[in-house]
């Protein structure tokens, strides 16, 4: 029997869109009219895409009826860009999911399918997609359980629909540029140009004529006339990243934009009139920086009509495990990789590490991860994991931990002598690699030697398998 879905309180559009996407991918769509909502008709539905951008709260009464039912049915909540709340507590009440409006397609279609499956695989129990609302896929700055960052979401999306300037502070990793573009596909002018400038990585010179263009004659070797990015983000938005590196005679000519919408060109006699909405990034303390003279006490007045500050990973640890999963299901099929899931170790280990680089850093441990389980990971302050090991029995560690116990063909620790030095760290590893060695010879034994099937049970790829075997000189026994 076919999977069926209800969409209940999407718009007509919409529903014909979601309709034909997930037709096209076995499942039967119904929408749903009537109000009150009933279950009483058949066939029940698999699972319910509920939209509550025009019907608010009063809307997740149909969650709670859904989800009273036996089997309870999984319900994605669509919401709009500022209706967060809405959307927590659709969590709360056991939403599977809560998208923004507009969802990516694939993205939508990846949750059905997950809530779908995890529904039938738990009997109808509460599906595994539990982490809080998401915007489009690369919004992974908005994943989260902080109630500063979910207050955060909520006034990038008013912000959105106003052409006020903003200024997004934060340090390097912390998502800076993620809530500009988000901010800028929820406006008026997401059908239009957004183009960025890194403030930084120009000399004066060259970043002038960069943002403001330039006419035929007006310097050694402009042989013609270029437009610059505030003309080239006419009608749209232009995105000024680390906006407290600018020099301060530019701060005095984006003020005068910001003011007047016009500028010249260098070497131009003529005004050029823009309609360009700034949104402003960086890293510095710019309140800091006006004192000392390096930036313009009225162009931060005005560039912060609305000022965003974005918490950096370790004021809110407790968006670490809902972020690791995130880029664990966002980047695991398109590496390749088949874990599942993080080790509990490993989380524990993210939780007491204090990520300096942030949600990027936190995005690129995870993919080197699933790309090299078998590496040992180093985080500072929190030392070696070995996480290929994290996955061995508490046994074989305990095991290959004790005093005196050997594993056949592996390496024996040595114990200090009194006077010798001793490092914990090596002590740990030879010990880990020992557990190591034993679980794979245990899922080889049990594989019959299928070393393809093995890797896939130790979550490692081919490969790694094969460098282990190749570094311990394993090789399969012969039949007697």
């Amino acid at each position: 029997m076919q999977p069926r879905i209800w969409l209940i309180g999407v718009d007509v559009n919409t529903a014909s869109t979601f309709s034909g996407l997930l037709s096209s991918h076995g499942f039967v769509t119904e929408q749903v009219t009537e109000k009150p909502v009933t279950f009483d008709r058949h066939p029940k539905p698999t699972a319910i895409v509920l939209g509550v951008v025009d019907s608010g709260m009063p809307a997740l009464n149909v969650l709670v009826s859904a989800r009273k039912l036996a089997p309870p049915v999984p319900v994605v909540v669509l919401v709009g860009p500022d209706q967060a709340r809405i959307a927590v507590e659709a969590l709360k009440l056991g939403a599977t999911d809560a998208v923004v409006m507009p969802p990516d397609p694939a993205d939508l279609l990846s949750i059905i399918r997950a809530a779908h499956q995890n529904d039938e695989e738990s009997g109808g129990g509460r599906s595994k997609l539990e982490y809080p609302p998401r915007p489009p896929a690369d919004a992974a700055v908005f994943v989260s359980s902080s109630p500063k960052m979910l207050e955060m979401w909520n006034v990038a999306g008013r912000v959105a629909r106003t052409d006020v300037p903003v200024l997004i502070l934060g340090e390097s990793g912390a998502g800076k540029e993620v809530v500009a573009r988000f901010i800028h596909r929820h406006s008026r002018r997401a059908d239009k140009p957004v183009v960025k400038v890194n403030c930084a990585a120009l000399p004066q010179d060259l970043l002038e004529s960069e943002l403001f263009g330039y006419e035929r004659g007006a310097f050694t070797g402009a042989v013609g006339e270029k437009p610059g990015k505030f003309e080239l983000a006419d009608k749209g938005c232009i995105l000024l990243d680390e906006i407290g590196e600018m020099p301060p005679n530019l701060q005095a000519k984006l003020l005068h934009v910001l003011e007047d919408g016009e500028f010249s060109r260098l070497g131009g006699k003529r005004p050029i009139k823009v309609d360009v909405r700034v949104i402003a990034l960086t890293n510095r303390k710019l309140h800091e920086a006006i004192p000392r003279g390096e930036f313009r006490d009225d162009l931060y007045f005005r560039l912060s009509v609305v000022k965003m500050d974005i918490p950096p990973l370790r004021e809110r640890r407790e968006d670490i495990p809902v972020l690791a999963a995130y880029f664990l299901r966002r980047h695991r099929d398109a590496l390749g990789s088949s874990i599942e899931e993080l080790p509990a170790e490993l989380i524990d280990a993210f939780m007491r590490y204090d990520w300096p680089g942030n949600v990027r850093q936190l995005e690129n441990t995870i993919r080197r991860y699933l790309i090299l389980p078998e590496l040992d990971m180093e985080l500072p302050a929190v030392g070696a994991i070995s996480a290929s090991s994290l996955e061995a029995p508490k046994r074989a560690v305990a095991a290959a931990a004790a005093p005196g116990a050997t594993v056949p063909g592996a390496t024996v620790v040595q114990f200090p002598g009194p006077k010798d030095s001793i490092s914990l760290k090596k002590v740990s590893s030879m010990a880990a690699e020992r557990a190591e060695r034993e679980l794979v010879l245990h899922v080889l034994q049990q594989t019959n030697w299928n070393r393809s099937q093995a890797a896939r049970r130790l979550n490692i790829c081919y490969r790694a398998l094969l460098n282990k075997l190749k570094k311990w000189q394993i090789d399969r026994p012969r039949a007697s």
